[in-house]
């Protein structure tokens, strides 16, 4: 069988600069797209209606850690009087605690009071997030940027951050990319690595600065280092093509390693690629398709338009021509077509095509 040909490297990692994955190998890069595919601030969990009253195994408060404590509200949010107690130490983070357990109202009452009597920055910065996502309050972009850039100001790497992304994006504003690089570069020097991977962007469409691949690599290294998975699977596609670093195929395959155990989807695929063909890294068909068939259930055309040549070889996995041509035929429905997989679709008896239509159906979820 013939080996696996793996995605572009420089257009997948450039997703930085791309709309979609490709499959073809270039090293040309993409037309320039203003500021694609940015981190944005991770978005928190669904909000209860309300923050519900504690339950009655955590009325010993005496045993409760003091982020729980910050949860134990009254219905609509209000803090306990332990957490009022608290409110003034600086070492009990009741805001985060609250926060974290969905209990947005009583995050609010307690984050705007340290704001506002502590001139507290990690208070400020929440109270931003609270505000730009509607998290016991009312959405008000305004409010969030100003309290974004009262902590930014204070110094909160991530409070620059968050205003950076709401500068690029014209929330709360007229958007201005000038002012959101300034305050991305101003977190990535405190060492932020979303802001470090979303100015290595900035570097590479070459509109907000001239173009600097060699900066955008070292960006890159800042955040991948920091463990951010998106910049891990960028980074080893600059390894990989030489492109701003030096050529380093091992080095791009440890990269893509640690993207893909993250999660990163694209990283899964070229690293699946990688183990199959062993290039850069020791041989291992089972593990390369486990990935793939990871990356496939994760709708990634690619892996699985590459899952189903596997399995219609029978080459790292058992030979399953029904399971191959299902997932072509769902790669197809998201523009990753096959020739070489229509000839072998054509060629099933019809009750395989059948079946092997009727589970791409089910998959899609179409009818």
């Amino acid at each position: 069988m013939k080996a696996l040909r793996p995605t572009s490297i420089l257009a997948a990692a450039l997703m930085l600069l791309a709309t979609s994955a490709s499959a073809q190998l270039s090293l040309t890069p993409p037309p320039p797209n203003p500021f694609p595919k940015p981190i944005e601030p991770e978005k928190p969990k669904p909000k209860p209606k309300s923050d519900p009253k504690p339950p009655a195994a955590e009325k010993d408060k005496s045993r409760k850690p003091a982020a729980d404590k910050a949860g134990a509200a009254k219905p609509g949010g209000a803090p306990t009087a332990e957490d009022a107690a608290n409110l003034d130490d600086p070492n009990v983070d009741l805001v985060y605690g609250a926060y974290q357990r969905g209990f947005y109202k009583t995050a609010f009452e307690i984050a705007i009071k340290r704001a506002q009597e502590q001139n507290d920055p990690k208070a400020m910065t929440m109270l931003g997030e609270l505000y730009a996502n509607a998290l016991g309050v009312k959405r008000d972009y305004s409010k969030a940027v100003e309290w974004y850039r009262r902590a930014a100001d204070l110094g909160d790497r991530e409070a620059m951050f968050s205003l950076a992304m709401a500068r690029m994006a014209g929330r709360g504003g007229a958007a201005s990319r000038e002012e959101a690089a300034k305050w991305l570069a101003s977190s990535a020097k405190l060492g932020e690595p979303k802001a470090a991977y979303n100015l290595a962007l900035l570097y590479l469409d070459g509109q907000t600065f001239p173009q600097d691949i060699k900066r955008a690599a070292e960006l890159l290294r800042v955040a991948a280092d920091a463990g951010n998975s998106e910049a891990q699977y960028a980074l080893a596609t600059f390894y990989k093509e030489g492109t701003g670093v030096e050529k380093n195929l091992d080095q791009a395959v440890r990269l893509l390693q640690s993207a893909a155990l993250a999660g990163n989807v694209p990283a899964q695929v070229e690293y699946a690629i990688a183990l199959y063909n062993g290039t850069g890294t020791v041989k291992n068909e089972p593990a390369a398709v486990a990935m793939l068939r990871k990356a496939a259930r994760a709708n990634n055309p690619i892996a699985q338009n590459r899952l189903a040549h596997v399995l219609l070889n029978g080459q790292g996995a058992p030979r399953d021509p029904v399971e191959a041509i299902k997932w072509h035929l769902v790669a197809k429905t998201a523009g990753k077509g096959d020739l070489m997989l229509d000839e072998a679709q054509a060629q099933l008896s019809a009750e395989d095509r059948a079946k092997a239509q009727d589970a791409a159906r089910k998959w899609v979820g179409t009818k």
